[in-house]
């Protein structure tokens, strides 16, 4: 019987690692380490470079350290959102990481399109997921959630992405894909990488599980009215845009559902659906509720437009 029948090849046309149940840190270290150097083989040979997709949280970090230790040549590239928490430039530029900016701002595409939703965040493809190199690599990890854990396979560390057309087809390479939680921290204090600040507490004690992202992202619905809260000239600027594209746009549909941009915003930030938005506005307590009175007393600012 042929052995080599069973074994499943890489992009780069390379034998896949079989990974064990369990499998110590250095060994993941290593594998990862290899991973790039093929990367980087595979990408010089067509004479392009490897881009290491940064995006200032821990697994870019992690990333950008593996391709220090490998030695390979690589542009770190940070796709500047507009929107991202506060210190993530300064982060980017201390780790020596390239800025992009967006040809439109995160409330430039508010005034255009609306709000984007849990279901509609056409944000994410305009502003992060467009094609710079034809090799990147990214900190995706199946340990993140169980949708990427179903979505990943962990056997497979180099997936085609295509972006827009097939023109735009990138090797994505995740050389921590299989990493887990721990692996993160412990390598982070190995290697004594400081990450962004979020993701230390008062006493300067580091959090795994913290995870950074846009402001007021839509998709961790909790984290986004944290944020407004927070910080709420960010509330202030996505009503003022979003009141801007009300105005400015027919929108016939959404209007028999919603009589005003206040109510659109908290029927997308804080319901599921357009029959409980109206179930907890219709309160046979209290009449009809004021959307913009709401807004201002739960996140105790003024709304003056």
């Amino acid at each position: 019987m042929d052995e080599n029948k069973n074994i499943q090849l890489n992009l780069f046309g390379e034998p896949i690692e079989q990974q064990p149940k369990e499998e110590n840190l250095q060994k993941k270290i290593d594998r990862a380490l290899r991973l790039l150097r093929s990367a980087e083989r595979n990408a010089t040979k067509n004479g392009g470079i490897l881009e290491i997709s940064y995006s200032g949280g821990k697994d870019s970090d992690v990333i950008l350290e593996l391709a220090r230790m490998a030695g390979v040549k690589y542009r770190a590239i940070y796709k500047n959102t507009t929107i991202d928490p506060p210190g993530t430039i300064k982060h980017c530029r201390d780790n020596g990481v390239e800025i992009v900016r967006p040809e439109k701002s995160f409330f430039a595409i508010i005034r255009q399109r609306g709000f984007p939703t849990f279901y509609r965040r056409f944000c994410c493809e305009i502003l992060k997921e467009y094609k710079i190199l034809d090799n990147a690599v990214q900190g995706i990890r199946r340990a993140e959630s169980s949708k990427r854990a179903k979505r990943y396979d962990a056997n497979e560390p180099v997936i085609c992405r295509i972006y827009g057309s097939k023109k735009n087809h990138v090797n994505v390479i995740l050389p921590i894909l299989s990493w887990t939680d721990k692996d993160v921290e412990d390598f982070i204090a190995m290697r004594g990488i400081r990450c962004h600040p979020l993701y230390y507490d008062k006493d300067g004690k580091f959090n795994v599980k913290c995870r950074l992202g846009c402001m007021g992202c839509p998709l961790p619905s909790d984290r986004s009215v944290e944020d407004f809260k927070t910080h709420p000239a960010l509330l202030r600027e996505w009503l003022r845009n979003g009141l801007y594209w009300w105005n400015s746009h027919k929108l016939k549909k959404l209007k028999k559902k919603y009589h005003n941009i206040y109510e659109l915003f908290i029927g997308n930030t804080f319901f599921h659906s357009y029959r409980e938005f109206r179930d907890w506005q219709k309160n046979p307590l209290f009449g009809e509720i004021d959307c913009k009175k709401f807004l201002e007393d739960y996140f105790n600012t003024k709304i003056n437009f």
